[in-house]
């Protein structure tokens, strides 16, 4: 809470600097500037002003009025309303980085439990906290192998069915890296759920190579002969995750990944309009000493009390400056609490269920989609997880456009990223959709190719 100086505070101030009083302090703004007149609209009243903003927010819809099949990386799911209510408690609410353990132990404990659940999730050794999204963790996890292998190798391979946004951000960070090369999401290389030809390009080279599970089109790919393949050339491998789809699949760490990243607004976070959202960032224990952000550790005090410390903290990214290896030091606090809340409210069994949900609800969705009349289903032939792709026959903006007319968000457009999937639509279905959604969007698409 704000508390204002009181006027002897003020008094105390001033004279500790040596000013008569605070219009001193902006004296080197001309004086024209100092007062300016401003073209305000008229003075409103709170009940007014309240009025007008609730105008300003109905203008925008929302998944509570409208059906979504967006996805592509953000994804509408049920958030107990547990999870608010336990974020809301002022002290975790207004909770700042704790670098004093002895107050800070329920932060510190918040972060540890958090950093254990998705351990267990990835089946990896460590997990941080302090990445702002999936597509900086993923940046992170290539900075970390440029650092790993001193920067003597000179390739990161990214697969082309990664999140177009992570390989964006990826290449945002590493622009400045002498000699990195980042290939293998070329159009050539391709999607083939193989991988064959993202393979042959790894060699003694690559630091790291960058796949997604499932993968951006949401198809579930076996990872076992590329990881292998990495790891015979001495390269990292860092797999990007749904962690939703962890419920029910092989944890990337029993596949052998050395990284995995992902994003966490599936676990509890809303969608928000883009966040704040959560960079989920674990690795094995040879990368221990690699990972940047914070790690908390659990311990005994010298009374023999369970107690909580950061075994690892980014300080020396604020000291080291330039010779710092990453220059993340936020812990994403509250993102990473909601998380905790949100796993700890399911349980296994309860997010098992919810994995599952979005397995089912998706395949009745295809199943009944991709059996209109000019919709086909692209990648039919591998499994998938909450996600999938149609091709209409008519023009997807009309597709769209229809859909909207009905309250409906009909997916996202490929097109956009993928030259060679234009017109192809990405639909995502979580637990929240119901079968007759499902069949409501059916007939709605029928009345387009009808048209």
């Amino acid at each position: 809470m704000f508390t204002p100086h009181s006027d002897a505070d003020v008094a105390v101030m001033l004279k500790s600097i040596g000013v008569e009083n605070v219009g001193e302090l902006f004296k080197e703004i001309p004086a024209r500037f100092r007062y300016p007149d401003l073209n305000l609209p008229p003075a409103l009243t709170e009940m007014e002003a309240a009025d007008d903003l609730d105008s300003i927010a109905a203008s925008n819809g929302t998944t509570h009025d409208m059906l979504s099949f967006l996805g592509a990386g953000a994804y509408d799911h049920y958030i107990p309303a547990a999870v608010d209510m336990i974020l809301r408690r002022g002290e975790f609410y207004t909770a700042y980085t704790p670098y004093q353990p002895e107050i800070s132990q329920g932060t510190l404990q918040a972060i540890f439990e958090y950093q254990s659940l998705i351990s267990n999730l990835t089946g990896m050794d460590v997990t941080n906290a302090s990445h702002y999204d999936g597509a900086t963790a993923a940046a992170e996890a290539a900075i970390l192998s440029w650092h790993h292998f001193k920067g003597k190798r000179k390739k990161v391979l990214l697969s082309r069915a990664v999140n177009p946004q992570y390989r964006q951000v990826i290449r945002t960070y590493l622009q400045a890296t002498e000699g990195l090369r980042i290939e293998g999401d070329d159009q050539e290389t391709g999607l083939d759920a193989d991988l064959k030809r993202l393979i042959a390009q790894i060699d003694n080279n690559t630091a790291l190579v960058v796949v997604q599970y499932p993968d951006f089109f949401g198809r579930i790919i076996d990872y076992k002969p590329l990881i292998e393949a990495a790891h015979a050339e001495g390269a990292l491998v860092a797999v990007a995750v749904n962690p939703t789809a962890l419920g029910l699949l092989t944890p990337p760490g029993d596949l052998g990944a050395d990284i995995v990243v992902g994003e966490g607004q599936p676990l509890g976070i809303p969608l928000s309009y883009g966040g704040p959202y959560l960079g989920l960032f674990s690795v094995k224990e040879p990368l221990l000493r690699k990972l940047s952000g914070r790690l908390v550790g659990e311990t005994t005090d010298v009374e023999g009390k369970l107690a909580y410390v950061l075994t690892l903290t980014a300080r020396e990214q604020h000291i080291r400056r330039e010779k710092a290896s990453s220059n993340i030091c936020s812990n994403q606090g509250l993102m990473t609490l909601a998380s905790a809340v949100y796993l700890t409210l399911l349980g296994k069994q309860g997010f098992r269920q919810v994995a599952n949900l979005c397995y089912q609800k998706a395949h009745y969705a295809a199943h009944v989609l991709a059996s209109l009349p000019g919709f086909d289903q692209v990648f039919s032939e591998t499994p998938f997880f909450h996600e999938f792709v149609l091709r209409p026959s008519q023009p997807l903006d009309e597709v769209l456009s229809h859909l909207r007319e009905h309250d409906i968000l009909g997916g996202y457009d490929l097109g956009q990223d993928y030259p060679e999937l234009q017109g192809c639509l990405l639909m995502a279905v979580t637990e929240k959709m119901r079968k007759t959604d499902i069949d409501f969007t059916r007939e709605v698409l029928m009345e387009v190719e009808n048209a």
